[in-house]
């Protein structure tokens, strides 16, 4: 750990809400050490250093910080909400952090640095620049309940696990059309468990062909398929399908990748598997599951993505329209001049658009009202996808009633409410029933 000291301008006083600061600290992280900047609060110079990247190195320049300052808070201003440096530093009480999107700092160094260049003592220089003078635009970091960030963390952690899969079973479709097209035509599903044990047995077509009907038979059997038609159909091409090719260099190395990826994609469904029982023993647990368990088509999979999009922080959003906003599922107004137009939000939190965005489309088929939206949309010209945003704006605005209140979503409240208030969507709903 190192330090000096360069001349700046003092720091602001405290704003209302927030404690009287001790410091203030900003932090440009990296994997293996991290160059910070610090100017006491009523002093005028600047302090810079940096320090490793390890809990007990962490923990030194903490105990030598809280020692310093007697235990009174420190801003602390860095560029991630989450992570192993945000999970260092929030075991510490006298801290506050301000978290900043990188994206920010990414622009507020191209505004004073337009060449581009990019230096971590530099940087952290900004991100203090930014907290001492800016802070009215920062948010400090507010830690949700154990049970909600365990919840957060665990269904982010199935999406990934999720896209890997699908990533997996691409590979795996790619592999079989080289030496092996047919399976794919007979299980359809390249991910389902049937394929995988058919190609452990047959790994290869000439393999399958040497098989016996009633083998065969047993194998679908076993597998508890039972419709005979279907199972006579695969046997008859079977006998009768042709090598997509003779090579050996192929068919040795298409085999052996095939059987890596059938590994990889049966460690990948145990581990979505047990995900989905911890998640679901989280969700059912937690104080405002009820809410999102009650909404039209969010099931086992989406109520407990929900329950995290919300949280528990009833003050972390002032609206609906923040919560549509901070999740991308509302869209962006620009204007120049005379000259105005909106288009898709790209910066935002894609995980929770993807969220709402998939549950709006599954509340179609269980929300009369939800459907009579949608179809609202598409006769006015709107996309697919337009439409299902759309109808996802409308349900943010419904869930977040309910959730500030703690009061389960009830369908038929909501078809009075249209009713009572002649809303086009109730004489629509009406037509349709």
């Amino acid at each position: 750990m190192s330090s000096d000291s360069s001349e700046q301008p003092q720091a602001p006083s405290p704003r209302d809400g927030e404690p009287e600061f001790a410091a203030l600290l900003a932090i440009d992280w990296a994997d293996q050490k991290h160059v910070w900047a610090m100017q006491v609060t009523g002093s005028d110079r600047r302090e810079t250093g940096e320090t490793e990247h390890s809990p007990e190195a962490v923990d030194q320049w903490m105990r030598g910080l809280r020692e310093r300052f007697g235990g009174r808070p420190i801003g602390v201003c860095l560029e991630q909400s989450r992570g192993a440096l945000v999970y260092l530093l929030m075991k510490y009480e006298t801290l506050v952090l301000y978290p900043i999107h990188p994206a920010s700092v990414k622009r507020f160094r191209a505004a004073l640095y337009p060449s581009g260049a990019k230096d971590d003592p530099k940087d952290a220089g900004l991100l203090l620049d930014l907290l001492l003078y800016h802070r009215p635009h920062l948010r400090a970091w507010k830690p949700d309940t154990v049970a909600t960030r365990t919840l957060q963390l665990l269904v982010e952690q199935r999406r990934q696990l999720v896209d890997e899969r699908t990533a997996q079973s691409n590979q795996l479709t790619q592999t079989l059309k080289q030496y092996y097209p047919q399976v794919l035509h007979w299980f359809g599903k390249v991910s389902s468990p049937l394929l995988g044990d058919f190609l452990r047995r047959w790994p290869t077509l000439e393999e399958a062909q040497k098989a016996r009907p009633q083998t065969l038979r047993d194998f679908y059997h076993k597998h508890n398929c039972r419709q005979e038609k279907l199972i006579a159909r695969r046997i008859e091409e079977l006998g009768k399908a042709v090598p997509a090719t003779h090579d050996q260099a192929v068919l040795r190395s298409s085999q052996l990748r095939v059987e890596c990826l059938l590994q990889m994609l049966q460690v990948l469904h145990q581990a979505i598997a047990k995900l989905d029982q911890e998640i679901a023993d989280v969700a059912r647990q937690h104080p405002d599951f009820a809410v999102f368990d009650s909404l039209p088509g969010a099931g086992p999979a989406l109520a407990p993505r929900l329950l995290a999009a919300f949280g528990t922080q009833r003050e972390r959003f002032a609206s609906a329209v923040d919560v549509q906003s901070f999740s991308g599922i509302a869209p962006v107004t620009q204007q120049s001049g005379n000259t105005s137009w909106i288009h898709f939000r790209w910066a935002c939190a894609k995980f929770l658009r993807q969220t709402f965005h998939e549950w709006a489309g599954h509340s179609i088929a269980f929300s009369a009202w939800a459907r009579a939206y949608y179809q609202q949309q598409i006769d006015k010209g709107a996309q697919h996808h337009a439409a299902v945003r759309a109808l996802a704006a409308k349900w943010i605005r419904i869930v977040y009633r309910c959730w500030q209140t703690r009061t389960p979503y009830d369908e038929s409240i909501y078809l009075d409410a249209l009713r009572r208030h002649g809303s086009p969507l109730a004489a629509k709903i009406a037509t349709a029933e």
